[in-house]
């Protein structure tokens, strides 16, 4: 059993113990990679479907935030539901639920139900993430948590990377329905090696990681209790949910329109989009890494958690508004996939440090709480994009210019959003 340190010391939990967490990190990682190959499905399918259905750029947009929307949402009662309950139940219940509706699209026959499935995806999706950040908060103490929170954002990213290669092949193998299907399937395994394989912390292996008790905090105090309405009355809470909705705007114009742009504006055909679309998504991978990773070093050298946490929040906005920007107006082919390589890598250079971040500035037992309002401003992010670039496109006959441009001024706002408005109230009070 794990040796218990007194609070404030420097608790290092066993072998065993680490290897436990890191199991249950590597399980969350496969649950990203099947959940975000679901969410990828529509996008993949983008050109073929629109011609099956007869739908413009404009429905199409439509069609494509209609998970975004409801997700957005559905994140503010997934965050309390994954306090109240913990993560396993809520992950099991998600799982299930997304694995179902990802297999119902396949009999979709018309734009209304498929919009229809696409928001009952978008709902029962929400819990993920929040039951993710749930997991890391129990098995791992604040100064080493922004790498495993990171890791287990790269599920997305790994999906984003594999899912155009994937999903075309699977599309060109047995069409587009029977590509729904087969990631659906995938989901309910998932499902059935996390109810067989994850429990949460007992109270001694909780003593060992934190110092302290679940129910108390690391000074020994008992846990402030702080309803879920007063997070909103707090600055930092509206100040994140702004900082979210401008890095996520620009990644969901990459996930909902690259397919797209690749082959009507860039020339590719569908198999060669599959191989090209996955470029950027592979940086995207070594972003999440990075950002989790020079966290977790800047607080090991003694730089104060929460700035520990916005330096490469900020610093990943601007550098990716610098990439994206100039996009807008170069036309050499291979200058522009670097150009989004780059803006990709370092849009999510955030990603991972966002969720830590809501960790930090959060009372303990509203962590998920937190997290999950703060996604629910990404969402909105991402539930806008796809339908203004559909619109933006359609006023100016397929051009993209105005899409980067529009991604690039949102990504500063994000920058400033949470550089210079989000503060640690602990070193404030």
């Amino acid at each position: 059993m794990p040796h218990h340190e007194t609070a404030g010391a420097d608790t290092s939990p066993d072998k065993a113990l680490n290897r436990l967490r890191w199991g249950f990190v590597t399980l969350l990682v496969i649950g990203g990679v099947v959940n975000y190959l679901d969410r990828s499905t529509l996008s993949i399918g983008n050109t073929t479907i629109a011609k099956e259905f007869g739908l413009d750029t404009v429905a199409m947009g439509l069609l494509l935030s209609a998970f975004s929307w409801p997700y957005a949402i559905a994140n503010l009662p997934a965050g309390y539901l994954v306090d109240r309950f913990g993560p396993k139940r809520m992950f099991a219940w998600a799982a299930t639920g997304w694995s179902v509706v990802g297999m119902l699209m396949a009999i979709a026959n018309s734009f209304g139900t498929m919009y229809a499935l696409r928001v009952a995806l978008g709902i029962a999706e929400s819990p993920f993430f929040t039951a993710g950040l749930k997991v890391n908060q129990n098995w791992f103490a604040a100064k080493d948590r922004a790498l495993p929170v990171a890791v287990v954002n790269t599920g997305s990213q790994i999906a984003n990377a594999i899912a155009p290669p994937l999903l075309v092949a699977l599309l060109l193998a047995i069409g587009w329905r029977g590509m729904f299907i087969v990631i659906g399937v995938l989901g309910l395994v998932v499902v059935v090696f996390w109810l067989r394989l994850y429990r949460d912390p007992s109270t001694q292996e909780f003593l060992a990681i934190h110092g302290h008790t679940p129910d108390t905090t690391a000074s020994g105090e008992k846990e402030e209790q702080v309803g879920w309405g007063e997070l909103f009355k707090r600055s930092n809470t509206w100040f994140m949910i702004i900082g979210a909705f401008g890095i996520f705007y620009t990644v969901w114009v990459y996930l909902t329109w690259l397919p797209s742009y690749l082959q009507t504006s860039l020339g590719f055909s569908l198999s060669q989009m599959g191989w090209v679309a996955m470029l950027p998504f592979m940086f995207g991978i070594a972003g999440v890494l990075f950002g989790g990773w020079l966290s977790n070093r800047l607080v090991k050298h003694g730089v104060n958690t929460v700035l520990a946490r916005k330096i490469p929040i900020v610093g990943g906005a601007v550098l990716a508004a610098a990439a994206v920007l100039p996009a807008a107006f170069v036309t050499n082919v291979p200058a522009v996939i670097a150009l989004l390589c780059v803006g990709y890598f370092a849009a999510q250079v955030p990603i991972g440090c966002l969720w830590t971040l809501a960790a930090d500035v959060a009372p303990s037992n509203q962590v998920a709480s937190l997290g999950a309002i703060q996604n629910f401003g990404g969402f909105i992010g991402a539930a806008v994009a796809p339908i203004v670039t559909g619109a933006i496109l359609a006023a100016n006959d397929g051009s993209y210019t105005l899409v980067f441009v529009t991604g690039g001024v949102l990504l500063l706002v994000g920058a400033i959003a949470y550089g210079v408005f989000v503060k640690d109230r602990k070193q404030l009070a």
